[in-house]
């Protein structure tokens, strides 16, 4: 028996209104949640055509699905990736074709999914569990008939072949959403050993996200203050109504981090000296959030789209600063060369699903319009949105690069120059390259017990 897709009506409206205006075939991402159960579809968006495409598309012959552009695709993908809040993925993709073509489109659909998965997953701090599921979903609609194929194909198995799935139309689907809510702070201290100075800066940050990740991964997560068994229903104890069921738009939970500050005695460690030639220090508060769907989730299913909501916007933003500055043409040895440079990471605004209780959200550097914002949106979304709706979660402050010539600063001081501005909430990556040669010391300390600190030291 196949998996079953509860898909939002809307989303049904979306995709029978697609009209292929002189094309064979149109194509675009499906967004929603899996569950053990059953997996959550509640948005669907087409994949923008290339301009050249647009340009030329009277003097192209007719297209080929053996022609549909992965790499176009899959940069789709990536950019609406970034754009979900913990608890949501690109679940799969769709495809409506002209009658002639449907027998062709199984083939390009599969090759499209494992393509796109292979790119996510490059960009992952976090891996998906062996429990979780590894199936996604393509959909096949013929334009005249209006026939759907729904099937699915394992990730994990480059060598599997499409099963069949259903696909069911549930309305207010998008309303039985829970919201879950935290604001980190981040304080990640990134050292450059001058054996990795061959790597990009851009690597050698990744790198160090990866150690900061596992911290993320091993903390404790409060909600609403409390520490819950991981197998408990997320909404015991919560009031529900006369029917029976809780309403998800009054419930937001609060979510709190503590991260482990002392070693197990167990898990022994031996003091390191490592020569480094410079250090990436990323530091400031972002705002998290997830959600889950209302069907009895349980207390490991928020923790989990919490995390990785807190890995995702961190790892995006840096991402994105280097994206930033490649397009700017600021080289990475300027940067290096740079004994102290500041670079305040975009903040992220939020923006709500009409008719839904779950918000997806963007990235704003200092200098972008909120119309480009809402341009941005349309374009990756294919839905239209409102100015007055976007909600900037972070406070804005103007983009400051602060330079340094002290060629004595050490990691001991690298805290001591700060922007001219007040940094509050925005996040600011410093890139410190010393002249003199650093060492950094970790020792590691022993104790019987395990304390915890917020994360806000």
């Amino acid at each position: 028996m196949g998996r079953t897709y509860i898909v939002e009506e809307t989303v049904g409206q979306y995709l029978s209104n697609i009209n292929l205006q002189g094309k064979d075939f149109v194509s675009g991402l499906l967004i929603g949640q899996c569950s053990s159960q059953k997996d959550y579809v509640i948005l669907a968006t087409r994949t923008p055509p290339k301009e050249e495409q647009n340009e030329n598309l009277k003097h192209q012959q007719k297209a080929k699905l053996g022609n549909l552009d992965e790499e176009w695709t899959t940069e789709h993908a990536n950019q609406v990736s970034r754009m979900l809040p913990g608890g949501l993925l690109v679940l799969g993709v769709f495809i409506i074709t002209t009658l002639e073509m449907g027998n062709d489109c199984q083939n390009a659909l599969r090759r499209l999914i494992f393509a796109m998965e292979k790119s996510l997953s490059k960009r992952r701090l976090w891996n998906f569990t062996e429990e979780e599921v590894s199936e996604r979903v393509t959909l096949h609609i013929c334009s005249s008939t209006k026939k759907i194929v729904c099937r699915t194909y394992d990730i994990r198995d480059p060598k599997s072949s499409a099963k069949p799935a259903d696909w069911k139309y549930q309305n207010g689907l998008s309303t039985s959403w829970l919201p879950l809510e935290c604001t980190v702070h981040v304080n990640i201290h990134i050292p450059l050993s001058t054996t990795s100075v061959s790597y990009t800066l851009e690597k050698n940050t990744k790198n160090g996200l990866i150690r900061w990740a596992k911290q993320i991964e091993n903390g404790v997560y409060l909600i609403n203050g409390q520490v819950k068994d991981e197998d408990c229903d997320l909404l015991e104890g919560q009031k529900k109504s006369s029917r029976g069921n809780v309403q998800a738009a009054s419930h937001s939970f609060d979510v709190k981090v503590l991260t482990q500050l002392i070693l197990n005695s167990d898990h022994r460690s031996t003091a390191t000296v490592q020569i480094c030639s410079g250090s990436v220090n990323l530091k400031g508060a972002v705002k998290c959030r997830a959600y889950v769907h209302s069907n009895k989730p349980k207390v490991k299913d928020a923790v989990q789209a919490m995390k990785r909501d807190i890995l995702n916007t961190v790892a995006d933003r840096c991402e994105m600063l280097f994206e930033d500055l490649l397009l700017n043409e600021i080289p990475e040895k300027k940067v290096m060369n740079s004994e102290k440079e500041f670079h305040i990471l975009p903040h992220r605004v939020f923006v709500p699903i009409p008719g839904s209780t779950v918000m997806l959200c963007d990235y704003k550097f200092g200098d972008e319009s909120a119309e480009e914002m809402r341009d941005h949106f349309i374009e990756m979304l294919d839905h239209m949105i409102q100015i007055e709706d976007l909600e900037i979660a972070e406070e804005i402050n103007t983009a400051c690069v602060s330079y340094s010539m002290n060629t004595e600063a050490s990691l001991d001081n690298t805290d001591d120059e700060q922007p001219k501005q007040p940094i509050k909430t925005a996040v600011i990556m410093k890139i410190q390259q010393n002249i003199g040669v650093i060492a950094a010391v970790v020792v590691a300390v022993f104790a019987a017990g395990i304390s915890f600190h917020y994360f806000s030291d």
